[in-house]
């Protein structure tokens, strides 16, 4: 059985068949969870701690840890890094 390997764009979700823009807005959203979740991890804070931190639900942080990246929007990631002190940048690459 010969299986043929495709090489990855750099981002999963291009080759999952997602258009560019959306790619890009998706490969934001799990940057800053995996950001948020080293965060939470770094300082050993449980997820009842996490969630008064962040001031949201010990479920929302259940979700962040579960990679439910659907349930957050970009906008709602950007506003609980910077509650931890994260700070967010974006750069554009050509």
């Amino acid at each position: 059985m010969s299986e043929t390997i495709v090489e990855s764009s750099g981002n999963v979700f291009v080759d999952l068949g997602y258009s560019p823009d959306e790619a890009a807005i998706l490969q934001m959203r799990v940057d800053l969870m995996a950001g948020l979740r080293k965060f939470i991890k770094a300082k050993k804070l449980t997820q009842a701690r996490a969630a008064e931190l962040l001031g949201v639900s010990q479920s929302r942080v259940s979700d962040l840890f579960r990679g439910k990246w659907e349930k957050f929007s970009l906008e709602m990631l950007i506003i609980l890094a910077t509650k931890v002190g994260m700070r967010v940048t974006l750069r554009a690459a050509a």
